[in-house]
């Protein structure tokens, strides 16, 4: 084999691995909400939390999901995969919330429902009959990005409420980091890619969840013991 030869190999290998740990660490996310749902299975009540994180969870993991796709993006199935399982977890956890909430909030997830599949199937007739390849993978790859970065700019708030209290009470250690570490594999799966709709939006989402730890081990001190986070208000 070649030197080129060996080097597309350890390349190639590389992009795979980080692919591969983006999908453990983003499976560690998808898990975070069943003490939460474990609670409203008991109580047989969604109680106060709200069901809009898992609505727009879904909508971004089916965005991302179709951009994973071949017809899509040749060549990024882990992208598919990862957004593929959040999907299937998502619609479980609002399963749930719907089959124990009251009458006017179930009438209103089961409406935000339909029209996160009536929007995603309009992604998706757009794409097929109005682009081809490769202005396909921008259309969609824009839509992605949107969605990302607007989920990832969702620990802002958490962000904001440590510095205020100088307390890490609503936001827990093993979730920041897995959420860095999921970052910042998939930033390193798009560099690799060469795939900016990729590696943009996840490299931010690496700066927050630096600034998370930071906070986090700047905070961690002040005697109070971290509590549920703050994901279901």
């Amino acid at each position: 084999m070649s030197a080129l030869g060996e080097l597309d190999s350890i390349y190639s290998i590389c992009s795979f691995a980080a692919g591969v740990a983006g999908n453990l660490f983003a499976f560690v996310l998808f898990v975070s909400p069943m003490p939460t749902f474990r609670r409203i299975i008991r109580s047989k009540s969604t109680e106060q939390f709200s069901g809009l994180p898992y609505i727009y969870a879904l909508l971004n993991c089916l965005i991302c999901l179709w951009y994973g796709t071949p017809i899509v993006s040749p060549g990024i199935i882990l992208v598919f995969s990862v957004n593929s399982i959040g999907a299937v977890f998502q619609l479980v956890y609002i399963t749930i919330f719907i089959i124990h909430a009251e009458g006017s909030k179930k009438m209103k997830m089961l409406g935000l429902v339909f029209g996160v599949f009536a929007l995603f199937a309009a992604i998706v007739s757009i794409s097929l009959y109005l682009f081809e390849p490769p202005s396909r993978q921008t259309f969609v790859g824009y839509l992605s990005v949107f969605s990302l970065i607007s989920m990832f700019a969702s620990p802002l708030f958490i962000i904001n409420l440590v510095i205020k209290t100088k307390s890490v009470e609503y936001m827990p250690f093993y979730l920041s980091l897995a959420t860095f570490l999921m970052s910042l594999s998939f930033f390193a799966y798009g560099m690799f890619k060469n795939d900016p709709f990729i590696s943009v939006p996840n490299g931010i989402g690496g700066v927050l969840g630096v600034i998370q730890l930071v906070l986090y081990f700047r905070y961690s001190n002040s005697g109070e013991e971290p509590r549920e986070p703050l994901l279901e208000s």
